[in-house]
């Protein structure tokens, strides 16, 4: 049940308050001092708080600060003396919104509604970062793992541009994405584009945007990946895929931290980290000709060859563990632990996670050896 605090140092102003709650099926706590209500606060959990301003003691804004200290529950901040310059400090200070006494019914239960909402929006957001965040994890300590971790933690902070290098499946994007996280600009956007999965005559509209009319299909102007990173990490996946006109462009854009739209004129500045990825070798792909080797240069300032799973083979269990979400850690027997080892893992990561996923939908509460032979069936 929603629970609500009231803090107010008139015993008849709870009471009504209580009153009108209760009927509305909340369940409701009072406090009659600030410090009243911090201890319950210390004590338990309140989806919406409100609070008077005008109090002995300990007054609703220096209430309200205290509170913030402790929780960001929504507090509604209620005054018979409030002024414009009040409402506007307790709405600085954090407060949700701020109602005048005695408060319109209509009023306060659809302020309080809307500051429910806001606090369900915000736990499910941070529920939703802490999922992503769980799901980004780099999964291994194996010494092969531990040297790419390490590389990480020196490059992240600085400002450097990193080729990321590793057959399919290896785990490249969460690398790049651990460089954001752990960056300096981490606050600001990670924009990610598979170079290989966009088309050669669109791949330039789609770094660095276009204006309206400047092709058939462009019915109003587009900003592009260049602009959306601004401030923050452009991942360019595949980048070995990469039409050579548009890695002249992405070389120009390197050089001069500026970009030009498709069909425009306008040079626009840009701050962007780049990282690139490729599973191709670009060293023998500058030697047929098919990548610039002055834009090979300028993204491998660090490069991280992130190993394949075949040479880290003690991780498995960390991985498969991670993968059926913790389930049990004996739900898959030893033996068949030893005998995912042996597999030479081609498809490397993903072909594991797909394998693991395919046991635990045909198996039963535990995979066994005999399991893995039947159903994993990978080239060994």
């Amino acid at each position: 049940m929603t629970k609500i605090l009231i803090i107010d140092d008139e015993a008849p102003i709870r009471r009504v308050l209580r009153d009108i709650l209760e009927n509305e099926n909340y369940q409701v706590d009072d406090a009659c001092s600030g410090m009243e209500a911090l201890q319950h606060i210390k004590d338990q959990d309140y989806d919406a708080i409100f609070c008077d301003i005008k109090m002995p003691e300990m007054d609703g804004i220096e209430t309200l600060e205290a509170i913030r200290k402790e929780s960001d529950v929504p507090v509604i901040m209620l005054s018979g003396h409030g002024t414009i310059e009040t409402a506007v400090e307790a709405i600085k200070k954090g407060a949700f919104d701020f109602i005048p006494k005695p408060p319109d019914l209509n009023r306060l239960l659809i302020t309080l509604r809307n500051a429910l909402d806001k606090k369900t929006l915000t736990t499910e957001n941070k529920v939703l970062k802490k999922a992503v965040k769980i799901q980004n994890q780099m999964i291994g300590e194996s010494a092969p793992m531990l040297d790419v971790k390490e590389m990480i933690a020196k490059v992240a902070p600085t400002n450097a541009r990193v080729l990321i290098t590793g057959e399919n499946g290896t785990g490249k994007e969460l690398v790049a994405r651990q460089l954001h996280e752990l960056s300096t600009r981490s606050g600001g956007p990670f924009i990610e584009v598979n170079c290989a999965a966009i088309p050669s005559e669109l791949i330039e509209s789609q770094l660095f945007g276009h204006e309206k009319g400047s092709f058939t299909s462009a019915i109003k102007q587009k900003k592009g990946d260049f602009e959306l990173a601004d401030g923050g990490t452009l991942f360019l996946d595949e980048i070995g895929d990469m039409s050579l006109s548009a890695q002249a462009k992405v070389l120009r854009a390197l050089q001069e931290n500026k970009i030009v739209r498709v069909g425009g004129e306008k040079e626009i500045p840009v701050n962007v980290r780049i990282l690139a990825a490729t599973n191709k070798n670009l060293k023998n792909e500058i030697e047929k000709g098919n990548f610039r080797e002055d834009l090979y240069h300028r993204l491998s300032v660090i490069v991280i060859q992130v190993p394949p799973l075949r040479e880290r083979k003690d991780d498995i269990p960390l991985l498969v563990e991670n993968f059926v979400d913790i389930i049990a850690a004996d739900m898959v027997e030893p033996e068949a632990m030893e005998e995912l080892k042996q597999f030479q893992w081609t498809g490397n990561i993903r072909e594991l996670h797909n394998i693991v996923e395919r046991l635990i939908i045909l198996c039963g509460n535990a995979i066994t050896k005999d399991d893995v032979v039947r159903f994993g069936n990978p080239l060994k």
